[in-house]
C-alpha cells in the first residue's frame, strides 16, 4: 500500500469530536501514515501536542491568521516560551499555521504582518520549518520570508496553495514545497490542476486540511443541500483517493507520487522522517 503523510489536518476540529480516533484510524487503513496537526492560538497548543502524542503524528505551534485578531502580544510571548520548552519534543515539526490572509474581510492587516513577521523570526530563532497559510497574499508572504531569511533558505510549506505559476516557483525558490489539497480534485480548478500537473514532482506535498477543503465528492453547493444542512466534513482518509487525482493530471502511478510526496514532507519538515520509522507497525489509538 502507498504511504502517504497529510502534511495539515486539523484534527481537534470540534467538527470530528468523539469521532476522532475512528477517522484517524480509518486514514491510517487507507495508507496516511502521519498528519500534521498545527495549532491555531494559545489556546489549542496543547491540545494538538496531546492529540498529537496520542495518536502517533506531529504537530505545529502558531497563531493562524484568522486568530489575530483576538491575538495580544502576549501570546507571541507565549509561543516562544512554548518552542523553547519543547524543543527537544520530535513530534514538534514546524511554526505554524502562520500567514496571511487576504481573503476574510474584516482583519487588520497590519495586525495580520506583525504577527506573520514575528513568528518567521521565532521560526528562525528555534531553528523551525513553518507552515503558511496564503490565501490570496503569496506576493506579501514571499516579502516577508525574504526579510526573515538570515541569509539561508526557508524549509516548510505555503498551505493550501492556489497562486499562480510565477508565484509558485518564487516560492520553491525560497525553499518552500506547496501543498495540494481537495481543490485540486475540481474540474473547474484549471489554473491549480495545471500547477499540479506541470510544476516539478519534488516540489510537491499531499494535505487535506480536513475538516475543510473538501474534494468534489464531499462538497456540495448551498443549492444541493436541504435547508440548514451542513457541509460535507472532509477527513484524512480522503488523501489518497486526491493523491490519485494528482498521480492522473500528471501521468504517473499513485505508488510513485505517494513515495516522492513523502520524501518532499520529509524535506519540508525533517523530523518526519524519524517518526514515520517510529509509527510503522504501530497502530494507532482508536
Amino acid at each position: 500500500m502507498a504511504v502517504f503523510i497529510d502534511t495539515h489536518c486539523h484534527l481537534d476540529a470540534p467538527e470530528f469530536g468523539a469521532e476522532m480516533p475512528v477517522i484517524r484510524a480509518r486514514a491510517a487503513e487507507r495508507g496516511v501514515a502521519l498528519c500534521v496537526i498545527p495549532a491555531v492560538a494559545v489556546f489549542n497548543f496543547g491540545t494538538v501536542r496531546e492529540l498529537a502524542r496520542v495518536q502517533g503524528d506531529a504537530y505545529a505551534l502558531g497563531i493562524h491568521p484568522l486568530c489575530t485578531g483576538d491575538a495580544q502580544a502576549s501570546d507571541l510571548e507565549a509561543l516562544d516560551a512554548e518552542l523553547s520548552l519543547h524543543r527537544g519534543d520530535p513530534r514538534l515539526v514546524a511554526v505554524g499555521e502562520i500567514g496571511l490572509d487576504y481573503f476574510v474581510a474584516g482583519l487588520d492587516s497590519d495586525k495580520q504582518a506583525h504577527f506573520f513577521h514575528t513568528q518567521l523570526q521565532l521560526a528562525r530563532k528555534h531553528d523551525l520549518p513553518v507552515l503558511i497559510h496564503v490565501r490570496r497574499s503569496v506576493d506579501k508572504v514571499l516579502k516577508h520570508l525574504r526579510q526573515t531569511a538570515g541569509g539561508r533558505p526557508w524549509r516548510g510549506i505555503a498551505h493550501a496553495f492556489n497562486g499562480s505559476e510565477q508565484q509558485a516557483n518564487a516560492c520553491i525558490d525560497i525553499g518552500l514545497k506547496l501543498g495540494f489539497g481537495g481543490a485540486v480534485t475540481f474540474e473547474r480548478a484549471l489554473q491549480l490542476r495545471r500547477l499540479a500537473a506541470t510544476l516539478p514532482l519534488d516540489s510537491l506535498v499531499m494535505e487535506t486540511d480536513a475538516p475543510d477543503i473538501q474534494p468534489h465528492w464531499i462538497y456540495r453547493t448551498q443549492a444541493q443541500r436541504t435547508a440548514g444542512e451542513p457541509q460535507g466534513r472532509n477527513e484524512p482518509g480522503e488523501l489518497p483517493r486526491i493523491a490519485e487525482v494528482v498521480a492522473q493530471l500528471r501521468g504517473i502511478g499513485i505508488d510513485e507520487l505517494a513515495a516522492a510526496t513523502t520524501k518532499n514532507a520529509f524535506h519540508a519538515m525533517p523530523r518526519l522522517e524519524s517518526l514515520l520509522a517510529l509509527s510503522e507497525g504501530r497502530p494507532h489509538h482508536a
